[in-house]
């Protein structure tokens, strides 16, 4: 995967927004306000961190060496990718359990929100 296919797959989520608010060099996508992925546009290999469950997290960085605590994070929520050297498949479902994992922790009112957007 490259940016390109990250920023189309992350905007097509609901209630997404991308914003660069720590400078040019970090794309940062947020659900409601709230961030849950940010693509390092510096340097490679291309890297991505995503909000994790803590033990998932932890099986993720014993499975694969390319998956380490995400800098700058909450090492145990957070997990930096690799993205180039892991399957897209396995890319696609740590972004949609970074998703979940962040709208599953908004209040109520903002989840119905983001159900029903015409509302």
């Amino acid at each position: 995967m490259d940016v390109d296919s990250l920023r189309t797959y992350c905007l097509a989520k609901p209630g997404v927004t991308e914003a660069l608010p720590f400078g040019p060099d970090a794309l940062v996508f947020k659900v409601m306000g709230k961030m849950f992925a940010l693509v390092n546009l510096e340097g490679e290999p291309l890297s991505l961190s995503l909000k994790c469950d803590p033990e998932r997290a932890i099986a993720l960085r014993e499975q694969f060496p390319q998956i380490e605590g995400a800098y700058h994070m909450n090492k145990k929520h957070w997990n930096s990718l690799q993205v180039k050297m892991l399957p897209p498949g396995l890319v696609t479902a740590l972004i949609d359990h970074s998703y979940t994992l962040v709208t599953q922790n908004l209040p109520k009112k903002l989840q119905q929100e983001l159900q029903n957007p015409q509302n």
